[in-house]
């Protein structure tokens, strides 16, 4: 190891770059054969960390280099893989090895799939989708069987979601298949399997589901110790209103943000969606027209070209700043970038951390990031977020489990291969952690389902996928039915979307079918920073002309919201109890100082073992706010459950509002929410039969399965540039699901359906979690004479849903000049 230690030494030095004590643990234990996990902070030195521990051998001489697969690099976001392949073909470079690196993602032509298909290349950087794509060809096993090495980059992006599930299974099988070639006698009797996380709070369990159940498994944790800098600056208004309201603050500091983005060579600017990136571009463009050509989007509903052309510039340093979401939230190394801006809350401490390393993305480089509140009370967010941050937690990933309509995808892959013997296959599944708890019966159910249909649709061809033949092998003999799966392997599905094309010609990107179902022939719609008059749908196709118009709707996209973590709500309820002591340290508290003394005034300000209440009367009728700061999603359950107890007792109907501090409910006559209290209004005692009744589990669960039945297969979502449409997807699976619920109420798709609302859509565990908090509170109940500070941005939120975006901040203008002038 010496000879080929001397050699990354000394490239190193000729780089001016540090070895760290972090890559030099890897490459030991890569030479020794081990299976690991690093974690490292963003722009550390991850990615050399575990590439050239690949190349280690090779550079010693224990290992004579022959051409075919020895790498694969597991990547979640295309936008990645290009750059990988360039820092690792520079390393090639410099160190003399002629190594091929391929990049095989969606984008990748027919041609050069080809190409990779007769001529293997050394390494190929893939998605977990596409990586199940070469599983479900012919000889699938000619990739894998002599392959040394399976890396998952940014595994924390992985873990927790169904595309980790799919990691988890591929590796069940490439496992089985790669063998140590002859030729290579100091190779290890396994392939190795790594993984590289930046940002996460159970190392350990995560490092168990990669690599699942391996009694002779020899892993190891590797953790830097090197400490990121990250300088977090917020971007304070110059006067603070009284009464705050989410999303109007933002905009309004725009001639803030304009000498910061001067400042720097280049600049991200973060909005949590693609809506908000949309208007962002929009409304710089009109303040500073000068920027023109400087300034670029980058969301993922962009056509590819489009972002390859803004990650190209960026490279190159031509573009002064890209507002963006998620879509630039990962490692890729953009050198030029200076400056990072975060426009609203993040939701959340990795994520936090994540964006920020954006900036800075060399070791010991200081990352600066740049908070940006859409209302003041954001601020205590952003003091909240410095604090995590120096105490160094970030939330954990819980891994998902008994994902079927995975793994039924999954075999159908293999069918679709070479097929698959059930014994063996359910070995390798009982190795994973994801199916580790599958029984034999419930084995049994979903081969069955996958043969004939199941005991409910045995009587339709269509979902007879599977056929054995006299090897007992398992293989999906019906061309059309292998033909439409592989057009539908992956695991993220949503509202079906439609390509926007130019009239004239020319793809854009994408957009929801919910949205354009709202707008008529003529109407003017702002995407890609671009006025667009909508002309027709044809062929699952919007078409679209270029329009004049200065005003138009902008697109908004499901799931747009992102929920508060508990790790980040945690914190502040910490810096409010704080502040009710009188302690304001940072210079966010400082600066919303005299907003909470109001809170102060006219309630109080929660402190962290009381939950405050508070019972107001207006025009509009009898009001209650509770402030349990758990987050929005947990809010919309628990005021559910509050209304729905409640009403049991009398005859009363309530409207609800929310958001991440609280929850509001609103009556045309009062109610003693005192005496409820005192009966056990939050009590866990019957709670899942009251959850039953409040969240309306069956329209929940239909609408959950109609994703799990797409995965599945038992949906056709249809073909590139024809899909089918979102009606049609819902009243398919709407019949399936009663289908099942009326002759086979123990399917396990079903059964999946319904566990997944209470598991993802409402988050159950962080529920109970929330419940047994209040249960050991202090109830504090405020009678105030007008809205507070708190309960104003809630009232706002529940007049958005009827006033138009046009006509809200009028509103709440006067709204806010009214409470102002009252004593």
């Amino acid at each position: 190891m010496e000879q080929g230690f001397q050699k990354l030494k000394d490239w190193f030095t000729a780089k001016d770059w540090q070895v760290y004590d972090f890559q030099k643990e890897c490459w030991e234990a890569m030479h020794q054969g081990r299976h690991g996990l690093l974690n490292a902070p963003t722009g550390s030195g991850k990615t050399y960390a575990l590439w050239l521990g690949c190349l280690l051998p090779y550079l010693n001489g224990d290992r004579k280099y022959r051409k075919g697969l020895k790498v694969i690099w597991i990547t979640p976001l295309r936008a990645l893989a290009g750059d990988i392949q360039l820092a690792m073909q520079e390393a090639c470079r410099c160190l003399e090895l002629p190594w091929d690196i391929a990049v095989r993602t969606g984008d990748t032509s027919q041609k050069e799939k080809q190409q990779q298909k007769s001529h293997k290349p050394d390494v190929l950087i893939t998605t977990p989708e596409t990586l199940h794509l070469l599983l479900s060809q012919k000889q699938a096993y000619k990739w894998f069987e002599h392959l040394e090495f399976f890396i998952v980059d940014e595994w924390h992006e992985l873990l927790g979601s169904k595309r980790g599930v799919q990691v988890e299974l591929a590796l069940s099988r490439i496992r089985r298949i790669a063998q140590p070639p002859a030729y290579l006698p100091s190779l290890p009797g396994r392939m190795q399997v790594w993984g590289i996380s930046a940002t996460i709070g159970n190392m350990e369990e995560a490092g168990q589901v990669l690599m699942g159940h391996d009694p002779d498994a020899a892993f190891v944790h590797i953790r830097s110790t090197l400490a990121k800098n990250i300088e977090i600056e917020s971007i304070l208004p110059d006067e603070v209103e009284k009464y705050p309201w989410a999303g109007h603050l933002g905009i309004k500091m725009l001639d803030k943000i304009l000498p910061i983005v001067q400042a720097s060579r280049s600049t991200l600017m973060f909005t949590n969606t693609r809506s908000q990136t949309e208007i962002w571009y929009q409304q710089l463009m009109e303040k500073a027209p000068q920027l023109a050509g400087l300034v670029a989007m980058h969301h993922g509903s962009l056509d590819n070209s489009i972002r390859a052309w803004v990650e190209e510039k960026l490279h190159a340093g031509k573009l002064k700043l890209v507002v963006c979401t998620s879509s630039l939230d990962l490692g890729v190394d953009f050198r030029p970038v200076e400056t990072v801006i975060q426009v609203g809350g993040p939701k959340g401490v990795a994520r936090f951390i994540q964006r920020a390393g954006r900036s800075g993305h060399r070791p010991g480089v200081p990352s600066k990031i740049y908070f940006l509140p859409t209302h003041s009370l954001e601020l205590v967010e952003a003091a909240a977020l410095r604090e995590a941050v120096k105490s160094g937690e970030v939330e954990a990933r819980m891994p998902l489990q008994n994902c079927y309509d995975t793994l039924m995808q999954y075999l159908l892959t293999l069918a679709v291969g070479d097929g698959f013997l059930p014994n063996i296959v359910f070995e390798e599944l009982k190795s994973t952690y994801a199916f580790q708890d599958l029984s034999t019966e419930d084995w049994a159910q979903l081969l069955a389902f996958l043969v004939s249909g199941g005991e409910s649709l045995s009587s339709y061809e269509e979902y007879s996928k599977l056929e054995m033949d006299e090897q007992g092998v398992f293989r999906m003999p019906n061309r059309k039915h292998a033909m439409r799966h592989r057009l539908s392997i992956g695991t993220i599905v949503g509202d079906p979307s439609l390509k926007i094309k130019y009239i004239s010609g020319g793809y854009i990107g994408s957009v929801e079918e919910s949205f354009i179902a709202l707008i008529k022939p003529g109407d003017v719609f702002w995407f890609a920073g671009r006025a667009l008059e909508f002309v027709q749908v044809r062929d699952m196709t919007v078409l679209v002309r270029r329009s004049k118009a200065k005003k138009g709707a902008v697109p908004r996209w499901m799931g747009g919201r992102m929920p508060l973590t508990s790790l980040l709500s945690s914190a502040i309820r910490k810096k409010l109890d704080d502040a009710s002591q009188g302690v304001f340290e940072d210079i966010e508290m400082l600066t919303i100082q005299p907003l909470l003394e109001r809170q102060q005034s006219l309630s109080a300000i929660p402190e962290e073992g009381v939950l405050l209440i508070e019972k107001l009367q207006s025009k509009e009728g009898f009001h209650v706010f509770i402030y349990p700061f758990e987050g929005r999603l947990i809010h919309e359950v628990l005021a559910s459950i509050v209304a729905y107890r409640i009403s049991q007792s009398e005859p009363i109907s309530f409207s609800i509002a929310m958001n991440d501090y609280g929850f509001e409910l609103l009556s045309d006559r009062p109610f003693a929410i005192e005496a409820y209290i005192a009966d056990g209004l939050f009590d866990a005692k019957d709670m899942e039969q009251d959850l039953l009744h409040t969240i309306n589990q069956g329209d929940m669960a239909k609408r959950k399965f109609r994703d799990i039945a797409s995965i599945a297969g038992l949906i056709f979502r249809g073909f590139p540039g024809k899909g089918i449409s979102f009606k049609h997807l819902q009243a398919s699976s709407g019949i399936l699901y009663d289908v099942f619920e009326t002759y086979d109420p123990n399917n396990l798709l079903l059964m999946q359906a319904k566990r997944e609302v209470l598991q993802n859509q409402i988050d159950r565990t962080r529920f109970y979690a929330a419940l047994h908090r209040i249960s050991t509170q202090k109830i504090c109940i405020k009678n105030t004479l007008k809205p507070s500070p708190l309960a104003f941005p809630i009232m706002v939120d529940r007049l958005r849903e009827k006033l138009s975006s046009e006509s809200i901040e009028d509103r709440v203008m006067k709204l806010q000049a009214q409470l102002e002038n009252t004593k």
